[in-house]
This record gives C-alpha cells, sequence and structure tokens, in this order.
C-alpha cells in the first residue's frame, strides 16, 4: 500500500504533506511514523475531505498520536505558532503533518525556526 499524497521531509523528524486519507494513516505507521498534525479545519475542502475525528480515529488505531491545530489561513499568529512548537516537544517523533497542499504544515516549521522538538527519529525508508 502507498500513500496517496506526496511527502516532503523537511528535515528527518518532520514531514509534511497535503491532504492524507483515512487509510494513509496506516501507511505512515508501517513507515514508522509517530505523530499526526492536522493543520486543516474541517469541511474546508468540502464533503469529501476526510474528517479530524476519522482520521484522529485512524491514528489511534494504529498506535499514533494525533493533534488537530486548524488554521483557516496562511497568515500565522504568534500564539498559534507557539503552541505548535510546544506540541511538536510533546509528540513522539518522528512526525507527519498536514494541509491541503502541505503550505501550512511548512509555514509552521519555518516559524518554529525548524525547531520541532529534536528527538531520535526511528523512521524507516
Amino acid at each position: 500500500m502507498t500513500l496517496s499524497v506526496p511527502t516532503t521531509a523537511l528535515c528527518p523528524e518532520f514531514t509534511v504533506c497535503g491532504q492524507i486519507s483515512v487509510a494513509d494513516v496506516a501507511v505512515f505507521a508501517r513507515q514508522g511514523y509517530k505523530s499526526i498534525i492536522n493543520n486543516r479545519p474541517d469541511g474546508e475542502g468540502g464533503p469529501e475531505q476526510p474528517r479530524s475525528a476519522d482520521i484522529e480515529a485512524a491514528a489511534k488505531a494504529h498506535g499514533l498520536r494525533y493533534v488537530h491545530v486548524p488554521v483557516p489561513s496562511p497568515m500565522l499568529t504568534p500564539t498559534q505558532v507557539e503552541a505548535y512548537r510546544q506540541a511538536c516537544a510533546d509528540l513522539p517523533h518522528p512526525v507527519v503533518a498536514f494541509c491541503r497542499s502541505g503550505g501550512r504544515a511548512s509555514a509552521f516549521f519555518q516559524a518554529c525556526g525548524g525547531q520541532v522538538g529534536q528527538r531520535k527519529s526511528n523512521l524507516g525508508s
């Protein structure tokens, strides 16, 4: 089974991508990811977009941590960036973060200065 979206590793601990499917969660788990961050508000992409609760349930079923940090705009506030930095520091690594295209997830990484709680990665190729 392969992912439905391409991914971009921004560092060994943090990967971004566009909207994932519920089935992608199992692939991420097999690849060694430990956590998923969803930056997309529910319904942003219409009724075909998977709901946060469905992705969260799949993540829990596969032993992954899940955090929903919906950001409706590419403009990040300092409060959002600090909350994101803390979430990344608290989550087991490696982490995959997604939104519609990966842009907001990448913007958070950049806003955090690439500091996403560097921990030893168990990510397989």
